[in-house]
């Protein structure tokens, strides 16, 4: 018996050694998957497999390289070498170039990444004269590629009148013909995409049954990674590649089945015993990364899924320490929280920072714990992804922030002088840039008047500059003048920004809303704590001094000095870290505020939850925040009812809080608040009435103190005046004084440690709980005396 069956568990063995037929390996987190597939490869090719007869299809180019590197110390890398293992598209592509004249192609046809195939889109509808404010081409591109992943020809879509309804309802209704001129120009140009890939091995095989019988017969054995990801192209293939040996092994979870949104279709592993109706099923259930605590709350909360296939994943490692679960007064004091654990936790315990990941359910949430982090000095990277200042469409917004201060930046105008789109071409730009070398002025001097420069300009592009012009020119008037978020909100507005992202629901560009959101609600936090600091009038250069600070500390980071790593729960799907914070478990955000429509997509978001608290090693902890500053008021929020899933023995809850609500009312108020279900229209009306001055009395931070109430006040706290109302003899110190604790708005509970000044000018330094010390001028601060 060769060597390496030894290191494997009894149930790791089993799925090992079975090959007489179709097999589903469902893996619970942390169970050896890897190491199944790969020792189980290794073992055909000890059985007298032929290296060549093996196909293995997994996910990433990484997962294929680790397996085959894998497999090479077992076998040897000469008979390692000559196995079929890639990516679909890698697989597939290599078929297609040896087949491709029996569907119309070259051998030397060229593949269009998304860039590519965005770019062609959007020539097709310049070419057919339609409007690309409309026609989004990134919009009709997700169309498009939905489409082919459902193996829907141009045909098919143009005569299905579901599809037609919903392009008619998003005001699209020419889709079906774009994709079509989309499809023959491909062809013309003997050109595939990503998804022509699968959809073209899909259609070799079903047209040239002879073909499809030379490669079923060839592949003796096929395995399948991460078979819970796979979508309808994908599942359909391996069933065409399979129908003559029926050896096929899938290995997934579907517990962790998270990839909706890209088309993964669970179904595909929970019916797969349907569809192979003699496969085995094994069930690797040990789990080796997690303490034993950690493993029976995800099984916890797991089990209250309806769609799964069961099983009870198990640890035997040490029983370790309860999840501990954070309650927080708002997002500020959220992140406060969370890193100065890490920092206590790298201090006391000597865990390393890369020993730490923050989870998040968005990539917007990332602003409170950078700007948290960078407060507490700790390193930090934003896996997968950019830090939040350094998002296009928040280095836009910024753009514009930057003419309205200084309209002779340069950079800034040249980010966006055409953003969003306005008709002012590189040519023209070119021609302020050239007339502003030879007169040594800037490119606003030029821009304000290009006759007095002579830039040849004919009337509309004229025009156009004036339009763009006026627009900066209102924004610098305002700059001195109203306070930044009053300015900000007004500038991501009439700069047409808030109709350029509202354009489609893609999760790309629902990312960027979101993210333009958060921007906006930063900089209210910032104009708000400032005013309760004693700065009376925040303007918009304040705020761009703030976070140039910030954004130079991005430029500055050494990316290999070890740092706590931020991601979204997505991106940390296979990722594992000794200590595992997922933060911002609130209703209407996590879950996500688009799956209130259906329990299948709640179960995706439990299953999604599932993944986040499985990421971690020795410890996990769960925040949640009691209000956060969205839409242009402050909103209150409740746990997330998948607190209240898990087992409360595993937990370690605040005291005296209540996690347990009323789902059904919830999911309610879930629906009809949810943002994302209305259309571009309704979504950006709402956008524009949250960030409207009007909001406030006379367009201004409020200017009298403000009284808040809580959902669930601490049973201490007393109906007590709050600042600003007069108690007794107290009253020019706004009813505050040494020793008492306050409940402000964001940061929590803190001591009053000294009271300065009478009436307006009276201030207290406050000593929070999580967040530090804070002088607060006390007109303006938002608190209540929780005790006296």
């Amino acid at each position: 018996m060769v060597n390496y069956l030894d290191e494997l568990n009894e149930s790791q063995r089993a799925a090992v050694l079975y090959n007489e037929g179709p097999s589903l390996v469902i893996a619970g987190a942390g169970s050896g998957k890897t190491r199944v597939l790969t020792y189980k490869i290794a073992y055909l090719l000890d059985s007298g497999y032929d290296a060549r007869s093996i196909l293995a299809l997994t996910f990433t180019n990484k997962a294929a390289r680790e397996m085959k590197e894998r497999i090479s110390r077992q076998v040897g890398v000469e008979r390692a070498r000559y196995l079929w293992m890639g990516t679909f598209h890698s697989v597939f592509s290599r078929i297609l170039r040896t087949e491709a004249e029996s569907i119309g192609f070259t051998s030397n046809f060229t593949i269009y990444d998304s860039s590519d195939s965005k770019s062609l889109i959007k020539s097709i509808i310049k070419e057919m004269h339609l409007d690309d404010k409309v026609y989004k081409p990134g919009t009709v591109q997700a169309r498009i590629s939905n489409a082919k992943n459902h193996l829907i020809l141009p045909d098919a879509y143009a005569a299905n009148a579901e599809l037609y309804e919903s392009d008619a309802a998003a005001k699209i209704p020419a889709v079906r013909d774009i994709y079509r001129f989309y499809w023959e120009r491909c062809r013309q140009s003997d050109v595939m995409d990503f998804d022509d890939l699968l959809l073209y091995t899909y259609l070799l095989f079903k047209q040239y049954p002879d073909i499809c019988r030379r490669y079923a017969e060839h592949f003796q054995y096929v395995l399948v990674d991460e078979y819970q990801d796979t979508n309808f192209a994908q599942h359909s293939i391996v069933q065409q590649l399979t129908g003559i040996h029926r050896k096929v092994c899938v290995v997934g979870d579907d517990a962790q089945s998270i990839y909706s949104f890209r088309g993964a279709n669970i179904d595909n592993i929970l019916k797969f015993t349907q569809l192979y109706n003699d496969a085995r099923l094994f069930k690797l259930e040990q789990n080796y990364r997690s303490t034993q605590t950690i493993v029976k709350a995800a099984n916890s909360l797991i089990e209250k899924n309806r769609e799964q296939i069961r099983k009870e994943v198990f640890s035997k490692n040490e029983a370790g320490e309860p999840i501990t679960v954070f309650s927080a007064y708002s997002d500020v004091e959220e992140g406060e929280i969370v890193a100065g654990k890490i920092a206590q936790l790298h201090t006391r315990e000597g865990y390393g920072y890369d020993d730490f990941a923050v989870l998040y359910r968005t990539n917007a949430q990332s602003r409170i714990f950078e700007e948290a982090l960078r407060k507490h000095a700790l390193p930090y990277r934003v896996y997968g992804g950019l830090s939040f200042y350094q998002r296009k469409e928040i280095k836009d917004v910024i753009a514009y922030f930057r003419l309205a201060v200084n309209p002779h930046d340069e950079e800034a105008l040249k980010r966006v002088i055409n953003y969003p789109a306005r008709g002012i071409g590189d040519t023209t730009l070119g021609k302020i840039i050239n007339a502003a070398n030879i007169h040594k002025v800037s490119l606003w001097t030029v821009l304000c008047e290009p006759l007095s420069y002579n830039v040849n300009l004919n009337k509309g592009t004229h025009a156009k500059l004036q339009g763009f012009r006026d627009l900066i020119a209102g924004f610098v008037e305002a700059a001195t003048s109203k306070t930044a978020y009053e300015l900000g909100g007004e500038i991501v507005r009439q700069s047409g920004i808030i109709s350029e992202i509202y354009q489609d629901r893609s999760p790309e560009n629902l990312s960027r809303q979101e993210n333009i959101e958060e921007l906006v609600n930063g900089m209210h936090d910032f104009c708000a704590t400032r005013q309760e600091e004693g700065n009376e009038h925040i303007l918009l250069q304040d705020y761009l001094s703030e976070i140039a600070l910030l954004t130079d500390q991005d430029n500055d980071k050494d990316e290999y000095v070890p740092q706590v790593t931020l991601m979204t729960i997505h991106s940390a799907k296979g990722l594992e870290f000794k200590n595992v914070f997922v933060v911002g478990l609130e209703e209407n955000l996590f879950p996500s505020p688009m799956s209130g429509s259906s329990y299948k997509a709640l179960e995706e978001e439990r299953r999604l939850f599932y993944v986040a608290i499985t990421r971690a090693e020795e410890h996990c902890f769960l925040s949640y925040a009691k209000s956060r500053f969205k839409y242009g008021k402050m909103e209150f929020s409740n746990p997330s009812r998948f607190l209240s899933d898990i087992d409360s023995r595993y937990l370690n809850l605040p005291q005296g809080e209540a996690i347990a609500r009323k789902v059904d009312e919830g999911a309610t108020r879930f629906r009809q608040s949810n943002l994302f279900s209305a259309s571009r229209e309704e979504r950006e009306e709402r956008y524009i009435d949250r960030h409207t001055p009007s909001m406030f009395d006379g367009g201004e931070i409020p200017q009298e103190p403000h009284r808040f109430v809580k959902p669930a006040p601490p049973r201490t706290l007393r109906k007590i005046p709050t600042a600003g109302t007069s108690v007794s003899s107290s009253a020019s110190t706004h009813g505050v004084s040494v020793g008492q604790t306050i409940e402000h708005e964001r940061f929590g509970l803190g001591e009053v440690i000294r009271v300065e000044g009478t009436g307006d000018n009276c201030k207290a330094t406050v000593r929070f709980r999580n967040v530090g010390e804070k002088q607060l001028l006390l007109k303006f601060a938002r608190f209540k005396v929780v005790n006296q």
